[in-house]
């Protein structure tokens, strides 16, 4: 059944590609002249992802606490990662941010085009010059005021369990002197687990926004520790959110 229900969702998502593509095209084009930071792109992505989230027949989605990250507040946003599904979630959030994306993705066909348009941020996470060119890029962001979208794991998890926290978020936050806004998602991994094509059924998708975390918090300035910080804090939410839910 699981096969059947696969099926439909990738019909589905492959159907809204083909039709959305050529009108992001044209939209794209149209921008060009008059969008540098290529907002307009990107709220079309946005509404595209929110579209076809509630559009799949076999998950329900939960958002609470959307409202905590202010319009007029630069952040720096971070997610825990349990499946390739989190990028579509994430972008149903609606915040206007740049993406930060490992090289590979903007190989892939449709999804590299998309993450061009947009002028999203790449990083080829094995050479340390590329990284270094993706924190100058993420930090003249920040400064004009476009937040940035991070999975600080790097890859997603195994066990839907969050793993450890890469430095670069936490150094972009430290540097631009900028809030954190930590962002919980569970449901995804039991879905679509990592290497998964076949989408199983019966999961709810939970996505969490927490307090953001201000430059006045970080009661520390070394951003491994602050990784470590932010990391326990997200670990015990998530904790305690599965056992809220497993006592209804």
């Amino acid at each position: 059944m699981d096969i059947i229900k696969s099926l439909i969702v990738w019909f589905i998502g492959i159907c809204c590609v083909v039709v959305t593509f050529p009108i992001n095209l044209i939209v794209w084009l149209l921008s060009l002249l008059f969008d540098r930071k290529r907002v307009i792109i990107h709220w079309f992505l946005m509404y595209e992802s929110l579209f076809l989230s509630y559009l799949m027949p076999i998950w329900t989605i939960h958002i609470e606490g959307r409202e905590k990250a202010e319009k007029k507040i630069t952040y720096v946003i971070i997610s825990n990662h349990q499946s390739m599904l989190d990028i579509l979630l994430i972008n149903c959030l609606r915040y206007k941010f740049k993406w930060i994306s490992k090289i590979e993705n903007f190989n892939v066909p449709v999804i590299g085009w998309y993450l061009r348009m947009a002028r999203y941020i790449t990083v080829d996470r094995g050479n340390e010059e590329s990284k270094l060119e993706m924190l100058e890029k993420s930090s003249d962001c920040l400064k004009e005021g476009m937040s940035i979208m991070i999975f600080p794991e790097g890859t997603r998890s195994l066990n839907n369990e969050i793993g450890f926290f890469k430095r670069g978020a936490f150094q972009l936050a430290l540097q631009a002197n900028v809030p954190i806004l930590p962002v919980l998602i569970d449901g995804t991994g039991g879905i679509l687990p990592k290497h998964g094509l076949i989408f199983r059924s019966g999961y709810q998708i939970k996505i969490n926004i927490l307090d953001p975390v201000n430059p006045d918090d970080f009661s520390i300035s070394d951003p491994d520790n602050l990784a470590l910080q932010l990391n326990e804090i997200m670990t015990t939410r998530l904790n305690e959110i599965r056992a809220q839910n497993n006592h209804r």
